[in-house]
């Protein structure tokens, strides 16, 4: 009879019972294989993340500590937002020095609430989550965070953005800042209401921009004023109102929307300064926008113009990307050329004598970008600047980038930080 060898066992072929023993012995060894296979698959996975988080900077290597944020089906517009802010330092270390939720007692004694106002499902708490996620950022202990708890508190707390649908970053941001406004009014942590205002103002005793009732963080960082003008073009009545601002919202001018790329020759390049001048020039209402004339007693042909009285010290740029046709939201697609460092914005001031030398200037810490062409698909990601270097956020990956190539995003959101003037530094 035939006989057949695997390792220890000699069988006769005669024998039934042996071959099936032989048969799974051998599907062990086969199984023993893959599994060791997996497992050494999975530990260089592990040393190529890890050696991608190692950077060579001017020659000596070191750790790249920015942590990338998991999605959670459709929720890169979130992470695009969460990893700007991030990147804002003054407004980054308010939430991290927060102190944290107090640890509860009996059953649950050692895990932390999400619900740390009470023990409803409807008191959760955004700030406490906001602070637990820009802390888990930049620690450079794991390649991605799953903001799985803030997401909760955003269904939650923000109807609009329930479901896994792609949503509008901008509109994201405006909810965020808003809530994270009120809340904060109101004390959390048990720290109370006096303490939190008192952390605020200590921000800047004269850069408050109260919306929506007392100043906080959001509105001491990101809080300006802008004067609105408007004058009946048939009596002469010129009528000034002040409106509180965490962000402008700037129409890119028609003329330049065909011109999609940096690198296009028809056309003039569209700039970040073609978009200020138009939000602030001088505009004639149209017949729909009718202004209601306390002199004449009735609505009127009028004009209007902005000014800013106040310039916050982060200055947030929302370019209108999205507008509404008969039937649909279309995307506008043309390049908008942008400074990275030294955005003056003196000239659009109401009093520009009353600003110093460089409190006006502005230099770029992130920016948001839609990829796609609608607002209802696409992808959003982020670049932002830390420590000196340029980072690219696209959710779970985080890589190391250049200036250039930032300047060359189609930009959805920029957020510019006021530049600190330096004793005895030369003025730009």
């Amino acid at each position: 009879p035939l006989l057949y060898r695997c390792d220890d066992f000699v069988v006769n072929d005669t024998k039934l019972g042996l071959v099936q023993k032989v048969r799974e012995h051998l599907q062990n060894l086969e199984n023993s294989a893959f599994t060791s296979d997996r497992h050494r698959k999975r530990k260089l996975l592990e040393s190529s993340s890890l050696n991608s988080k190692l950077l060579k900077v001017n020659g000596s290597t070191t750790a790249l500590c920015a942590t990338g944020l998991r999605n959670l089906g459709n929720t890169c517009f979130m992470n695009a937002i969460l990893q700007s802010l991030s990147n804002i330092q003054q407004f980054c270390c308010y939430f991290k020095e927060l102190p944290a939720v107090e640890l509860r007692n009996g059953k649950t004694a050692g895990r932390r609430t999400y619900h740390t106002r009470s023990q409803g499902d409807n008191n959760v708490s955004l700030v406490e989550e906001f602070r637990k996620t820009l802390c888990a950022l930049w620690q450079g202990s794991q390649t991605a965070f799953s903001p799985e708890s803030l997401f909760y508190v955003v269904w939650k707390i923000m109807p609009n953005f329930r479901g896994y649908q792609q949503q509008d970053a901008h509109e994201f941001m405006r909810y965020l800042l808003d809530h994270l406004h009120l809340e904060l009014q109101g004390g959390f942590n048990g720290v109370s209401r006096s303490v939190i205002l008192q952390e605020s103002s200590n921000l800047s005793a004269s850069n408050k921009c109260c919306i929506n009732g007392a100043s906080t963080v959001v509105t001491a960082i990101f809080g300006g004023i802008l004067q609105n003008e408007v004058n009946c073009l048939i009596c002469g009545t010129e009528s000034r109102k002040f409106d509180p601002f965490l962000d402008l919202s700037l129409d890119i001018p028609s003329q330049f929307r065909n011109k999609r790329t940096k690198n296009q020759e028809s056309g003039p390049m569209c700039t970040l300064r073609d978009c200020l001048r138009s939000f602030t020039d001088l505009e004639e209402l149209d017949e729909t926008e009718l202004y209601m004339c306390h002199k004449c007693k009735k609505k009127q042909k009028s004009t209007k113009k902005f000014w800013i009285q106040k310039l916050p010290k982060v200055l947030c740029l929302h370019l209108k990307r999205f507008h509404w046709t008969a039937y649909l939201r279309n995307k506008v697609d043309t390049y908008v050329e942008f400074p990275l460092r030294g955005l003056d914005m003196k000239c659009y001031l109401l009093e520009p004598e009353n600003s110093g030398p460089e409190s006006c200037l502005y230099d770029l810490v992130a920016v948001v970008v839609h990829h796609g062409s609608g607002v209802g698909s696409g992808h959003y990601t982020a670049y932002a600047a830390h420590e000196g270097r340029w980072f690219h956020f696209n959710d779970s990956t985080v890589t190391l980038t250049d200036e250039e190539t930032v300047g060359k995003a189609k930009a959805y959101i920029l957020f510019y930080v006021e530049r600190q003037a330096k004793p005895g530094a030369e003025k730009l």
